[in-house]
């Protein structure tokens, strides 16, 4: 694998393997140094970082993987619990609380940011979207400008915290993902962490949901 090692490549992405974060990797591959991704115990982490690595790979960009299991192990959440933990059906707030995992933008994006620091680099990119307002605090619109307030204010450089679709949908990324010719049949998205998505979580559902609304064939395996 050949490093992206252009002289615009001045940024650390925060990087799930996931159909938002994998986006925002081609949009932003040539200024992306350094991928990471964390391994926080999640039941769908493996199959995360295998999408990971693959596009990485792909794209000649610099793979992380960085251990957080202390939070598996000290945080609840459902997202942490197993399968059976996970609910089903509609992405609204009180059926997906269960899955926030607390404070775990700010965890990342304070690692990431000690990472871009050390390595010079100017930027992270975050890819969280308005889908996720409602439910996970650590992904609205006030987090992302007050994080990236102390990350300028943290920082001799002033890193900045860039998180582009704040205000876009998931059919919205797809749309933009689609049109730089992304293979989502290598991106993970399901909280069960089974080989095939179950098709029943709230992620599965958004997902689905996405392809319907743009039109766009979707590669995804559902069990149901």
């Amino acid at each position: 694998m050949k490093k992206n090692t252009l002289p615009s490549a001045d940024s650390v992405i925060i990087y799930s393997g996931g159909l938002d974060s994998t986006t925002l990797l081609y949009e932003e591959q040539r200024r992306i140094a350094l991928a990471v991704t964390f391994d926080y115990g999640s039941n769908h982490g493996i199959r995360e970082q295998e999408c990971a690595r693959y596009h990485c790979q792909r794209l000649g960009i610099e793979h992380l993987v960085i251990n957080l299991s202390f939070m598996g192990q000290y945080f609840s959440s459902s997202l942490t619990s197993g399968a059976d933990a996970i609910p089903t059906g509609s992405y609204d707030a009180e059926n997906m609380r269960s899955t926030v995992v607390p404070f775990r933008n700010g965890i990342m994006l304070s690692v990431a940011c000690g990472l871009a620091e050390s390595r010079g680099l100017k930027r992270v990119l975050m890819a969280n979207h308005g889908g996720d307002h409602a439910i996970y605090p650590d992904c609205t619109p006030h987090f992302v400008e007050t994080m990236n307030a102390a990350m300028q204010a943290g920082t001799y450089e002033g890193v900045v915290l860039d998180s582009p679709y704040t205000h876009l949908t998931k059919a919205d990324i797809l749309r933009r993902g689609a049109q730089l010719g992304i293979d989502y049949a290598h991106t993970y998205s399901c909280y069960c962490g089974n080989e095939i998505h179950c098709g029943r979580c709230a992620t599965c559902v958004e997902r689905r949901e996405a392809f319907a609304q743009t039109g766009i064939e979707d590669p995804t395996q559902y069990d149901v």
